[in-house]
């Protein structure tokens, strides 16, 4: 199974994603602590009804399909629409987070039978929440990326270091990458 994780590793820097998810380098940085603080709430496992919506967090979710398996920060539930939320305690880089959350929403479809059209990121930095709309084009993205980790995960390769990042100090595994 490729850790839904690992999608947005990879989006982010395909050798960061090997480093992480094939050697477990792991470096803790103000980002990744930030993150870890912000994400005690999400990660309690509470479930609460909020503004008319049932919130679950920290939820398992898995597709044998697509050979994906992780967590959701929170699912919404109103009525009979579900939609994912991802927790991020920066800023947006790139399009990583979206392609984690239609990750998400995959799994969610095949579990429950139901179609997850949107999602959201919500970004701590800025406190606001942007909505993902999960197109034909982003699915098909984010099914290449699987196959591109699981071909990774299998043959265990270090990916070359890009040449350049949208923000390179925030990878947490920098003190590993020369790049």
């Amino acid at each position: 199974m490729v850790p839904i994780s690992a999608i947005e590793h990879h989006a982010y820097c395909p050798r960061q994603c090997a480093l992480i998810h094939c050697d477990g380098v792991w470096a803790d940085n103000k980002h990744t602590v930030r993150g870890t603080r912000g994400h005690r709430r999400v990660d309690s496992g509470r479930h609460r009804e909020e503004r008319g919506r049932l919130v679950l967090r920290s939820i398992p979710l898995w597709s044998e399909r697509h050979g994906l398996s992780g967590r959701a920060d929170a699912v919404e539930v109103a009525g009979a629409a579900i939609v994912p939320v991802e927790y991020k305690s920066g800023v947006r880089h790139g399009k990583a987070a979206d392609l984690q959350v239609c990750a998400q929403a995959l799994c969610l479809e095949e579990m429950l039978g139901l179609d997850v059209p949107t999602g959201y990121v919500w970004y701590g930095g800025p406190r606001r929440r942007e909505r993902v709309d999960l197109t034909l084009e982003l699915r098909k993205e984010v099914l290449t990326i699987v196959e591109e980790v699981r071909s990774t995960l299998r043959s265990g390769t270090l990916p070359e270091p890009r040449t350049t990042h949208a923000a390179p100090s925030v990878s947490s595994a920098l003190t590993a990458c020369p790049s």
